[in-house]
This record gives structure tokens, sequence and C-alpha cells, in this order.
């Protein structure tokens, strides 16, 4: 049904994505899908690297493993943004373009009252994307 599923992560937060990490294992072997792991940051030094170069380097070694712990054929997908803060949505929806991927599988918080004025990634790209969208709630 699925043959490649992307998973954006943030790797500032790897630790609070869990559920939805899991989620895409059991997908993924389910289907005997890829995953791509998407991640979107600035070009700008941050937290978790210095360089596009060093962050695309974290986002490949954070893909190999989690392909080894599932078992499954994993790629990395680096997606850099001069203001994530504002473009990450669309970013995440380009990426779904360029990777090819026919399933989403992403994190997000328990809505509040702020996401009915202002969506949640996960409200935006579910309601944009032209592929089927799986929203993780919780951690």
């Amino acid at each position: 049904m699925f043959s490649k599923i992307m998973v954006p992560v943030d790797l500032t937060h790897a630790a609070r994505l869990t559920r939805a990490l899991d989620c895409a294992s059991q997908l993924g072997q389910s289907f005997g899908a890829e995953l791509v792991y998407v991640g979107v940051t600035t070009a700008l030094p941050g937290p978790i690297a210095h360089n596009p170069a060093e962050y695309a380097e974290k986002l490949k070694a954070f893909a190999a493993e989690q392909g080894a712990a599932s078992g499954l054929k994993t790629s990395a997908h680096a997606v850099f943004d001069h203001d994530t803060a504002i473009d990450i949505d669309h970013a995440l929806l380009r990426a779904v373009e360029e990777t090819g991927c026919d399933l989403v599988v992403m994190a997000s918080h328990i809505p509040n009252l702020t996401d009915y004025i202002w969506p949640s990634n996960g409200g935006r790209v579910a309601s944009h994307a032209k592929v089927s969208v799986l929203v993780v709630r919780g951690m």
C-alpha cells in the first residue's frame, strides 16, 4: 500500500519523537516500505550542527541508526531554509514532493487554544499534502 514513508524529525528533540518513530517503523515493516527521515533547519550554526554539511551527516547517521534498529531501508533528506519558524510547513510539503513519499508520519503535540488561531505543523501538512498523513499525538 505504501512504499516510501516520510518521517519529519527535529534532531534537537529526537527523544520526544519516540511514538512517531515507533509508529513509522511498524508501518514500514508492515508494508515493506523505506523510511525517509526529513530534517528542516537553517544553514546557520545551531545546537545540532555548525553548517549544512554537518547537519546532513548527523541526519544521515540518525537515519542509519533507525534503520539498524528496525531492519528497514532508511535514508535522510535535509532541507535548508532561511526561516524555519515561518516556513517549516512549506519546507515539509516540498520535501514530500522531493522525496516521492506516499505517506507522512509525523509527531505533533496535543492541540491547545492557539491551534485554533494558528494551525500546528502537523495540521498544516495534513491539510495541504497530496499524500496521506498520519499525525501521531503525544510523546
